[in-house]
């Protein structure tokens, strides 16, 4: 079995939650090699989509790079960032985001789940299936033999619920389950 909680709570209630579970923190807080599960780490080289010879070192930075906002465009220095710091581009900062550009040189902005649909999710596949099959068979195994319980701050599993943001914990739980 394979669940995803929140990772602000409490330890000792997940735990009591889930007997002998083997619970591992997918967030950028996580310990190496877990950590880079989390789409701020630099795991680098990643496609950019819809940008040919285009590349981030994490998909927080394609994320937060393509985003475009009223008066604030796409952000190419997002996608070199590796330290895992100041990557967001805020509604606080930018103001209301427009959307998404459909690759660094297109006119077309997609709304944010077609965003999701055609930027967010292909991006963290492709590192999922490219850059991490040691750790993803890593957590196969152990949850062949034991409940595994995924950390992540958002578990929002739903693809089309705009409400709460995207877990990519449930992204790495539908690839173990082998939905994604």
């Amino acid at each position: 079995m394979i669940e995803v909680q929140n990772r602000r709570r409490k330890i000792e209630n997940i735990e009591k939650d889930y007997p002998n579970a083997v619970i591992i923190d997918v967030t950028s807080k996580g310990k190496m090699p877990m950590v880079k599960f989390s789409p701020f780490y630099p795991i680098g080289n990643i496609p950019i989509p819809f940008s040919p010879n285009k590349f981030s070192q994490s998909v927080e930075g394609v994320w937060q790079g393509l985003k475009v906002f009223e008066d604030y465009d796409i952000d190419e220095s997002k996608f070199d960032i590796t330290s895992m710091k100041g990557l967001k581009r805020t509604v606080r900062k930018f103001g209301i985001p427009k959307g998404h550009r459909r690759g660094t040189e297109g006119n077309q902005l997609l709304d944010y789940i077609t965003a999701r649909k055609l930027i967010y999710l292909p991006v963290y596949k492709w590192v999922l299936d490219n850059r991490l099959e040691r750790e993803i068979d890593e957590l196969k195994n152990v949850s062949k033999d034991s409940t595994l319980i995924l950390l992540d701050y958002e578990t929002n599993g739903e693809i089309e619920n705009l409400k709460k943001p995207l877990s990519h914990a449930q992204l790495i739980k539908m690839r173990l389950e082998e939905k994604f």
